[in-house]
């Protein structure tokens, strides 16, 4: 083959790989983001799965490149590849859905393990297998730039994922096309794999590259030179999934705004690697330290919080800080004897930064502190960074002590008036008592990250008052007040701090659907609303669509689905299949009610494109309550029958819902956030 031939060929490989490697995450995440809630924590514990076996990939090049002769390389790596074919398709198995019982992290680790384990472990191993090939030829003085092709691919991929490849395919159809595609990349790293043993084991080796060539050191690493391989690639993916986290919990609840970050993060490793020429300390260096202080301020401060403010100055600051910490990794790359050496520290620390932010942090800090933690690191590993400079040495000391300071405030502010503070899995719960006026005013609140959950008042004549969200001339008010005057059926899609209980009559049955363990704890343990309510208390622990869906028919009278006011909105509980599923659970007079209150996102003709393409009929109900407790509203509520929405109080609270023009009916596999942001 000719030289030109060659590179394309192991061009192509890496390329593949790569856009392989970062396509499969969105892809398979979507496939098992409902059966966990539609949680943001989904995507935190799935990078944690993939960075954790991109190290198992990197180790495996550096000891198989160090270990064994071209031949048995070769034996051994097509043999896995033809061996990954078995997990082909990678559409997840039904098996795998939770019950509720599981602790959803192991479960996700387990199921991402069993269903795409071995190919995404191929395609990682492929990056610095075939670089370590590379740099035995004559253009290996080039073989970094390849590092930034693989994450110039990766970048592609993830961009395009949900521009181009979500809106125009199904689930199963992406799963096929993307398993038809690792096909094609088999035959590709099977082919490079091949030439290269066919090759080299004959005497035909490549011209190596001579020592020191772009600067490159020839001398052994030092310790600290792996050190610093480990802390830097550490910091910059803590920083990614801390930045990630504080943006979705504490500033946002909008999933897709992961896909920023991360794309941030990769770009700075496509310029960092391409070439020297665009990591420059004079510019990098000045703009990092001032973004980390920045982003420290705001972890304290209102411009931390508001969307606004918080998003620009958090994404600039995680490019500005990537660039630094990838920038002088890049600075600090080894010879090629060290490659695959290099690319596994890289990995280990990423995998090292994401396992503490995405399985330690959880268990052990009681909020989302993890942010201001690792900007404090940043400053002290710049400061390492420029021990033999004392001026850079005392401002880089000086920035960890600011962001220290920035996140006890953090702490403090928390921790100010908090009766109970905890994390899991789905996020941080904050209880607190908010001291209004005169004691009949006082109140007790519940939020999950920024968003109130629900409050109730702790004057004991007051207890059992309906409050926030669920005020007598709310939609929901209105569609409990209009069901039968029988005992009812009640479900409750959502609990909060279960404040729809304070309608419940003897003889009402409740039946709530909770995610959350601890939810149910709070709602126990620090309101009294399931407590005080003559109504008989149903409990259903775990994703609410995946119980329903087992579950026979409950005859309800009213269904309120109250997930969308915040946090992660649970797409797979606003589609029309799920919509198939409430209806198989309602009376023929019952109510549907959508709680589709939210800052960002419009989902009132969501639900109506919906429910119309099923031949039902639509409510918007928009309240603006009077009284003291009670927030604006807007529910949408859902009929089978005309009549139970156009009489009475329900048709005199409606209004007209606000066309989007464009938009269909979603589905599992076709919906777009994107498409409904105000």
């Amino acid at each position: 083959m000719r030289p030109a031939s060659i590179k394309a060929l192991f061009a192509g490989t890496i390329f593949t790989s790569a856009f392989l490697l970062f396509l499969v995450q969105p892809l398979i995440a979507k496939q098992i983001l409902p059966w966990f809630g539609g949680s943001a924590a989904v995507w935190s514990i799935c990078m944690v799965f993939f960075q954790v076996v991109l190290l198992a990939g990197y180790a495996y090049s550096d000891w198989i490149t160090r270990r064994l002769a071209a031949r048995a390389q070769a034996r051994l790596h097509v043999g896995l590849l033809l061996a990954s074919l078995a997990f082909l398709p990678i559409v997840t198995n039904a098996r795998w859905k939770p019950t509720g019982a599981e602790d959803p992290t192991l479960w996700i680790l387990g199921l991402l393990l069993g269903t795409i384990g071995l190919p995404y472990f191929l395609l990682s191993t492929t990056g610095p297998l075939v670089q370590s090939w590379v740099a035995r030829t004559p253009w290996g003085a080039q073989v970094y730039r390849y590092f930034s092709l693989s994450n110039f691919a990766s970048l592609a991929s993830l961009l395009s994922y949900p521009v181009l490849i979500e809106p125009r395919s199904t689930l199963v159809q992406q799963a096929w096309g993307w398993s038809i595609a690792y096909g094609v990349f088999v035959v590709l790293c099977a082919g490079t794999t091949l030439y290269v043993a066919r090759h080299w084991a004959a005497g035909a080796h490549p011209a190596t590259r001579k020592p020191g060539v772009e600067g490159m050191p020839a001398a052994k690493p030092r310790i600290a030179d792996y050190l610093t391989w480990l802390a830097l690639p550490a910091l910059g993916s803590w920083l990614l999934l801390a930045i990630t986290n504080h943006i979705t919990q504490n500033v946002a609840a909008i999933p897709f705004l992961w896909v920023l970050p991360l794309s941030v993060y990769l770009l700075s490793f496509v310029l960092t690697f391409e070439s020297d020429r665009w990591y420059r300390r004079a510019v990098f260096v000045p703009l990092a330290a001032v973004m980390l202080a920045l982003c420290a301020f705001g972890l304290q401060d209102s411009l931390g919080s508001n969307l606004r403010t918080a998003l620009p100055i958090y994404v600039v600051g995680l490019f500005a800080l990537c660039m630094f910490l990838h920038g002088e990794m890049s600075r600090l790359r080894p010879g090629s004897a060290y490659l695959t050496r290099f690319y596994l520290m890289l990995s280990l620390g990423g995998a090292l930064g994401g396992v503490s932010v995405g399985l330690v942090a959880p268990h052990v800090l009681p909020a989302y502190y993890e942010l201001g933690v690792g900007l404090t690191l940043c400053a002290l590993i710049a400061a390492v960074l420029w021990r033999q400079r004392r001026v850079g040495m005392a401002a880089s000391l000086a920035l960890a002590g600011a962001c220290a300071w920035f996140l006890a405030l953090q702490v403090e502010g928390d921790a100010t008036g908090a009766r109970r503070m905890q994390r899991n899995f789905y996020g941080t719960l904050v209880t607190l008592d908010t001291l209004r006026g005169e004691a009949k005013d006082h109140v007790r609140q519940m939020y999950h990250g920024s968003v109130k959950h629900g409050e109730q008042y702790l004057a004991p004549a007051r207890r059992r008052e309906p409050t926030t969200y669920y005020g007598p001339s709310s939609g929901v008010g209105l569609a409990i007040a209009a069901a039968p005057a029988r005992s009812r059926r009640i479900g409750l899609i959502g609990l909060g701090a279960g404040t729809l209980a304070t309608y419940g009559r003897p003889g009402d049955v409740y039946r709530v659907y909770e995610i959350n363990p601890e939810v149910f704890d709070l709602a126990d343990s620090e309101f009294s609303f399931l407590a005080d309510s003559p109504a008989r208390i149903e409990r259903v622990l775990g994703d609410a669509r995946l119980a329903l869906e087992r579950e026979p028919p409950q005859a309800f009278d009213v269904l309120a689905v109250d997930a969308f006011s915040g946090d992660s909105v649970p797409i797979h509980l606003i589609t029309s299949e799920a919509m198939d599923v409430y209806l198989r659970h309602m009376r023929p007079e019952g109510i549907v009610a959508f709680h589709v209150t939210n800052r960002f996102l419009a989902l009132a003709p969501v639900v109506e494109k919906i429910a119309l393409a099923k031949g039902l009929h639509v409510a918007l109900v928009h309240d603006e309550p009077s009284a003291e407790g009670l927030r604006n509203t807007d529910w949408v509520l859902v009929a089978r029958e005309p009549g139970r929405l156009a009489n009475g109080a329900i048709r005199l609270a409606s209004s007209k819902i606000e066309q989007i023009a464009g938009l269909e009916p979603w589905t599992d596999d076709y919906n777009n956030l994107f498409g409904v942001l105000k």
